[in-house]
C-alpha cells in the first residue's frame, strides 16, 4: 500500500507520513508513506494507492478526488487534529477504514 500525504508546502505532510509509516511498520503492515504538495499531486498520484489530504486543503478536496478517480486512488480528508496524533495510530486507523470502505462489499 502506497500512501501519499498531501499538504500545502510539504512540511506538515512529512510529519504525518513519518508517523503513519512508523505505525504501519509496528503493526507489521507493508505500507509506504510519502509526503507531497497540492502542486506535485498530478505527478505523485501515479505512485499512490491512497491520498491523505491535510485538513487545510479541504476546499481543494473535490478537485483532488477528481484527479485521483481515473487512477483508482482513494482520497481521505484528514481531521483537523491530525497533527496531535503523535504515534500515527489514529491516522493509520483512518487509512484502514478507507481501505475497507473502498473494497466491494462481497470481498470483505
Amino acid at each position: 500500500m502506497r500512501i501519499l500525504v498531501v499538504c500545502g508546502a510539504g512540511a506538515s505532510s512529512t510529519f504525518v507520513a513519518q508517523r503513519v509509516r512508523r505505525a504501519a511498520h509496528e503493526k507489521g503492515l507493508d505500507y509506504s508513506a510519502s509526503a507531497g504538495t497540492s502542486r506535485s499531486l498530478p505527478i505523485d498520484l501515479d505512485a499512490a494507492d491512497l491520498v491523505l489530504v491535510g485538513p487545510h486543503l479541504a476546499p481543494e478536496l473535490e478537485r483532488i478526488r477528481l484527479e485521483a478517480a481515473p487512477r483508482g486512488v482513494t482520497v481521505v480528508l484528514l481531521p483537523d487534529d491530525v497533527f496531535a496524533d503523535q504515534s500515527g495510530t489514529r491516522t493509520l486507523a483512518l487509512v484502514e477504514d478507507a481501505l475497507r470502505s473502498a473494497q466491494p462489499a462481497d470481498t470483505i
